[in-house]
């Protein structure tokens, strides 16, 4: 069975900083394109970062780009997105999802969707 499981949500004050983690277990972890996603409250959900654990690559969105930094521990099957930086803007459920074929110009998402991590950045 196919799991992802996101935690490292929390309540923060803006200028401060959070990691998140993503746990995957029941598919190939390090040939997968893992991304995270947010969606705040009365907002599309958008995507923020992705990587592919084939070769490493790195995609960002124009809003996070110098502040967010995700990376991928294939030995644990876990992704991480470190923020820094955070703004108000940033408060949002964020998710991990299996992207594929591939980060950019993805056809398909597989992600929990109805759960996620809270993130709070507070004014």
């Amino acid at each position: 069975e196919v799991q992802l499981v996101e935690s490292g949500g929390g309540l923060v004050q803006a200028g401060g900083s959070l990691r998140l983690s993503c746990v995957a277990s029941g598919f190939a972890f390090d040939s997968a394109n893992i991304g995270w996603f947010r969606q705040a409250p009365g907002k599309d959900r958008e995507g923020v970062s992705c990587i592919s654990n084939s070769d490493g690559t790195k995609h960002y969105a124009d809003f996070v780009k110098g502040r967010f930094t995700t990376s991928s521990d294939n030995a644990k099957s876990t992704v991480y997105l470190d923020m820094e930086h955070l703004k108000p803007e940033d408060t949002a459920v964020y998710y991990c999802a299996i992207l594929t074929p591939a980060c950019i110009g993805a056809t398909s998402s597989f992600g929990s969707w109805d759960k996620g991590t809270q993130v709070t950045v507070s004014s």
